[in-house]
């Protein structure tokens, strides 16, 4: 018997433990468009499409990279841990994701978990399931100046920078 209520007391402690310590997997922006290119999403996905982010990692294959790698000595900017950690950040983590440049999972975590509609429709349940959000000043800049603390030599005004990506759900009449 007292092993028994050992058992059960380890299964108490531990299972809830066990379960926010899941592994959230990465599944690509791609899948993130399926609900978040629609006006009623406010379009999130083509804001993303069209801004400096989604374009990123194409960057380094660009006129100007090969100069820009040659002054912080490196050889090859779409092969350098260097150069990705800020133009593809998942390159590590999910390289088949690599050419996506700064996704919305970089920022957002992997969507494994939150991506299911009944899971998305509750922020809380959405970040319960490894949704990041980023809504107050501070935590955008803690997290936007991994990569744009004074990179290249170029200032970065986080609120300015944050008020051209901004992607919100449209408020519900």
């Amino acid at each position: 018997m007292k092993k028994l209520v050992c058992l059960i007391g380890i299964l108490v402690i531990f299972t809830p433990l066990m379960l926010k310590s899941q592994e959230f997997t990465y599944i690509g922006a791609g899948k993130c468009k399926i609900c978040h290119k629609t006006e009623k999403q406010g379009k999130q996905f083509l804001i993303w499409e069209e801004s400096k982010h989604s374009k990123s990692f194409a960057a380094l294959s660009s006129s100007e990279a090969p100069a820009r790698a040659q002054e912080m000595g490196v050889e090859n900017p779409t092969e350098s841990p260097k150069c990705l950690k800020c133009h593809a950040p998942l390159f590590e983590k999910a390289p088949e994701f690599k050419e996506e440049g700064v996704s919305c999972e970089v920022c957002h975590g992997p969507g494994s978990a939150y991506k299911k509609l009944k899971v998305m429709k509750s922020r809380e349940e959405s970040v319960k399931n490894g949704l990041t959000v980023y809504d107050t000043p501070e935590l955008r800049k803690a997290w936007c100046s991994t990569c744009h603390s004074d990179a290249h030599g170029t200032p970065f005004d986080t609120e300015a920078s944050y008020k051209k990506i901004i992607h919100p759900v449209p408020e519900k009449n």
